[in-house]
């Protein structure tokens, strides 16, 4: 009897200390795009995710991923999240990327579950004023609103062109990008002929959509969609209607579309695109990257992957330390105190030297890979836009401006 007992305690000393062990990690949700119009993007954008999670490893904190595909749609994306929460138990969700998925997801399973989600590349306008999300603070995003991208495009597309049309994904994104280009374009002296969505499944033919869009031969064609869509279109638009003046965005910012339609067919187009930062952040951050994958690709939002890693991590060890559990909500009230400002000034690797300064009680202020990860009421941030081409079969940054 007496080493019965003697085996119990041990028993439940064991048990307690792997118990222990567990609760000083967390379990994350990487809500990505493996499949579908934008399988071009999830893989790297989960990259970035991934490297934050390592590095925040290392410094201390165990951070576990736990990776969703919602196959860019809407149905598959909500059943993706439903079994992040419900049978993996994250903590918190970095995803999805399409905001058509992201605006499901949170209506019908992160919201209502108290789950806190942070899309790295979600920038509708709707993300900004989700009645779901009123009160509850549980939607945020390191990527900027397109209200913010609309304006760059409208303001660029009209000091070289006239007249232009958008043939856009109808979902939140490609509707609130294309309404905020009209508006801005035409603010500034344009005229926008013609705006002709197409679904959100991706096609094998565009040729009814593009004969409404070129219909008034504008100087422009936007395409306003993602990769697998916009492959197809693109070369419809040069074979069948012998046009080649397009204009992007960050959705059509893509490596596919150069090889299937053809690097002279693209040389000199233009594109915006929430603006990764340069310096020193950006310089840490690449550098980083490039030695733990090999190459970093001209994709967007992998660095505000990486960001919104970052900020959960940080706000998770900030609950740890002041005695509480590195909860859903514990995680969301301090998100903010992590990221911005005032505090010292972390810049992305630098988890150690946070999580020190968190022990010690502590400001600290996250300066990302992405650009300053300062959350509005409505979880957004503001970052620079970038203005890219297509040139030499390759994708190159012209300039980085600030929209007022």
């Amino acid at each position: 009897m007496k080493k019965f007992v003697i085996g119990c305690a041990v028993l439940f000393l064991v048990l307690g200390c792997v118990t222990g062990a567990m609760a000083q990690g967390i379990k994350v949700g990487a809500l990505m795009a493996f499949t579908g119009p934008l399988k071009e993007f999830g893989p790297n954008i989960k990259n970035g995710a991934v490297m934050a999670a390592k590095e925040a490893t290392a410094a201390g904190l165990k951070v576990t991923i736990v990776t969703g595909d919602t196959e860019t749609n809407p149905v598959p994306g909500t059943n993706a999240a439903k079994k992040l929460v419900d049978i993996d138990g994250v903590a918190a969700i970095v995803g999805a990327l399409s905001s058509g998925v992201t605006i499901a997801c949170a209506e019908s399973v992160t919201i209502p579950k108290g789950i806190l989600m942070i899309s790295p590349a979600s920038s509708s306008p709707l993300v900004s004023f989700l009645p779901a999300d009123n009160g509850k603070d549980l939607l945020f995003r390191t990527c900027p609103s397109d209200a913010l991208q609309g304006v760059a495009a409208g303001q660029l597309a009209a000091k070289h062109y006239k007249t232009a049309s958008i043939l856009y994904v109808n979902n939140p994104y490609g509707q609130g990008l294309a309404e905020q280009f009209k508006k801005s374009f035409e603010k500034n002296g344009g005229k926008v002929l013609a705006m002709v969505p197409h679904e959100e499944k991706a096609s094998e033919t565009y040729t009814a959509e593009l004969k409404k869009a070129l219909k008034g031969k504008p100087d422009i064609l936007c395409a306003y969609s993602y990769p697998q869509h916009a492959k197809i279109y693109l070369k419809e638009a040069i074979e069948f209607y012998k046009f080649k003046n397009f204009f992007f965005c960050d959705g059509t910012k893509s490596e596919v579309i150069i090889k299937t339609v053809g690097a002279k067919n693209l040389e000199g187009d233009l594109g915006t695109v929430a603006a990764s930062v340069k310096g020193k952040a950006g310089n840490i951050f690449n550098k980083a990257y490039k030695a733990e994958f090999g190459k970093l690709p001209p994709l967007p939002y992998i660095t505000n992957a990486y960001d919104a890693m970052a900020v959960i991590a940080l706000a998770a060890y900030a609950a740890k330390v002041q005695g509480k559990p590195m909860t859903s909500k514990n995680i969301r009230d301090n998100l903010r105190a992590v990221a911005n400002p005032p505090g010292a000034v972390i810049l992305p690797g630098q988890f150690k030297k946070a999580f020190a300064l968190l022990k010690k009680g502590k400001k600290i202020n996250y300066e990302g890979a992405g650009g300053s990860v300062n959350f509005d009421k409505n979880g957004d941030v503001k970052t620079p836009i970038e203005i890219w081409k297509y040139a030499g079969g390759k994708i190159k940054t012209v300039k980085v401006v600030k929209v007022k």
